[in-house]
């Protein structure tokens, strides 16, 4: 009998894991297959825009995250965590309330904070003014994209990333399409190379921008009308005797979106505090502001373009394992904690740490692809920074799992203080050195491993258990270091062999990822139940088994 019962718990067990990952693994594919839409369409707009040009929305998007961030990027986390938690107590009346609440919060800050935006764009972007007109576009996109938020946070709560996913591919796609289309006709009547070139066509960018956030809107609002009837009914059946009031019920996503809200802000401020840092060192320097906008054009239309794509398999990671590691830590199951903690980082390094040296190695042939006739400073600034990728990763899941474990305080402390040392940092380099663009590559490295070291240190003051360090991090980057030499070897053997670089580069990349799975299979010592809890588990086992990877 014990034995039935301890098997029946191990499977249980083994399913919620699998679930977990199944999650991670839709949010993280709809992530990557939305990076790689954003990836190919930076090409042709980068045709357009020139470097000039993607200074100039550069600019303004760094702007429009950060009032974006303050509004309404916390709604989804926020509606998630409440409305699942009223459906898990059977209080579907006060889920429905939560709900309606979050579209007054929408309308009221959305609407302040687009206007706040359109209205002060001359300020915002003051060190470069012909980046206003693409801010003013982007305003509008601020009060929409809150209304986007709510209903993906809503479906999530009912257990489902599935609308979430697609609708994020949806927005990508219409603002690949509408972003060329509009760059393109906006910049036309204007000569290629001129400021007035650059200055339109990163207007019609921003059109793009707004674009997709209504095209994921209109589908997510096709999918919740497809399950209003189920959710209504039970609204409809719970008769549960203590609904919260409305008042009671807003104060509660106030106090749930406050420290999310501030968390996400101090985590994203890096962006708009380096464009304004940069700005005002070098004009300090001397550089005149055409050059300022190519520089950081070259920062923030490929070299971050590129280094955010892994990053969303990070994200997708955090967020998939946030319920199981709040309710494991809320039990004080500490053992518990400490296993789904270690899950999310290995499932993260698993992939980022192979996509940072991959990147690094094959820098130059990625970027005379995605962006041709680019500057050599691109590759050389990916060469220099790749590392970041890694440490950005880590941070991004400790952030999401202190969160989960109510600790939400400790990842604003820890990059509060990393962004103070960072500006120091970045503020001397600038002004001592002619690094210029370098140093704000540098400055990411120094910022983005503080938060990594800060973090672990929190997560070890509350005591969440022994990390799994050599699954976690030495076995992937082992595996990742001799996958990096192949790579490198291969390009270069084909590319004199076939004279052609392009093949060269997708042949590198096909052996690249045989030679690492095969490696990390090796060197990581995974058992069959731990492949299979992991998405396309059995695909990866049956290979496994093929090669005798795995007993």
């Amino acid at each position: 009998m014990s034995t039935n019962t301890g098997t029946a718990k191990k499977g249980k067990l083994s399913g919620k894991g699998s679930n977990l990952a199944l999650q991670a693994g839709i949010l993280a594919g709809a992530g990557i297959v939305s990076r790689i839409i954003g990836l190919l369409y930076r090409s042709p707009l980068y045709q357009i825009l020139g470097d000039e040009g993607n200074g100039y929305y550069g600019s303004a998007y760094a702007i429009y995250a950060m009032v974006i961030m303050i509004a309404t990027y916390s709604i989804p986390t926020a509606v998630s965590k409440l409305v699942a938690g009223k459906i898990a107590m059977g209080q579907y009346k006060s889920a429905r309330r939560i709900y309606y609440c979050t579209f007054i919060y929408v309308v009221i800050a959305g609407a302040v904070a687009a206007l706040i935006t359109y209205f002060g764009a001359e300020w915002f972007v003051s060190d470069q003014p012909n980046a206003v007109l693409s801010l003013k576009i982007l305003a509008p996109t601020i009060f929409i994209s809150g209304f986007l938020a709510i209903f993906r946070g809503y479906l999530q709560a009912y257990n489902t990333m599935v609308p979430t996913s697609i609708s994020q591919i949806i927005e990508q796609l219409a603002n690949a399409v509408v972003s060329i289309v509009a760059a393109y006709m906006l910049a036309k009547p204007f000569a290629a190379g001129t400021t007035e070139h650059a200055k339109y066509g990163s207007a019609g960018s921003a059109m793009g921008t707004g674009a997709g956030v209504l095209g994921g809107l209109i589908f997510i609002l096709f999918a919740y009308a497809r399950r209003r009837k189920g959710i209504m009914e039970s609204v409809k059946n719970d008769t549960s005797p203590d609904t919260e009031s409305y008042g009671k019920l807003f104060r509660i996503i106030i106090a749930t979106v406050t420290p999310i809200v501030v968390a996400a802000v101090v985590y994203n401020v890096l962006t708009p505090i380096d464009m304004k840092v940069f700005y005002v060192v070098m004009k300090m320097k001397g550089m005149d502001s055409l050059e300022m906008a190519k520089l950081y054009g070259i920062y923030s239309g490929q070299y971050t373009v590129l280094t955010n794509l892994p990053l969303a398999i990070a994200a997708s990671v955090g967020i998939a394992y946030i319920p199981g590691i709040s309710g494991a830590y809320a039990r004080n199951d500490m053992q518990k904690t400490n296993k789904l903690l270690n899950q999310a980082l290995s499932m993260s390094m698993l992939v980022t740490i192979p996509c940072a040296v991959g990147m690094g190695v094959l820098a130059k042939p990625i970027i005379q692809l995605l962006f041709s006739g680019a500057d050599p400073m691109a590759a050389k600034c990916m060469y220099l920074g790749f590392i970041s990728i890694v440490f950005f990763a880590q941070s991004t899941v400790t952030n999401s799992v202190l969160q989960a474990m109510g600790k939400v305080m400790a990842p604003v402390i820890n990059a509060t203080l990393a962004l103070v040392i960072h500006v120091v940092v970045l503020v001397v380099m600038l002004y001592c050195t002619d690094w210029a663009l370098y140093a704000l590559v540098f400055g990411s490295i120094v910022n983005s491993l503080l938060i990594c070291i800060f973090n672990q240190r929190s997560l070890t003051k509350y005591k969440t258990g022994k990390m799994d360090n050599r699954r976690i991090y030495v076995a992937p980057t082992i595996a990742s270091i001799f996958m990096g030499v192949v790579t490198i070897i291969v390009y270069e053997c084909c590319r004199k062999l076939l004279g052609n670089w392009v093949i060269a580069m997708f042949v590198a990349v096909f052996v690249a990822i045989i030679f690492y799975a095969v490696a990390i299979l090796k060197a990581g010592g995974y058992t069959e139940e731990e492949l299979l809890n992991m998405p396309k588990g059995g695909l990866i086992v049956r290979f496994a088994k093929k090669f005798r990877l795995i007993k």
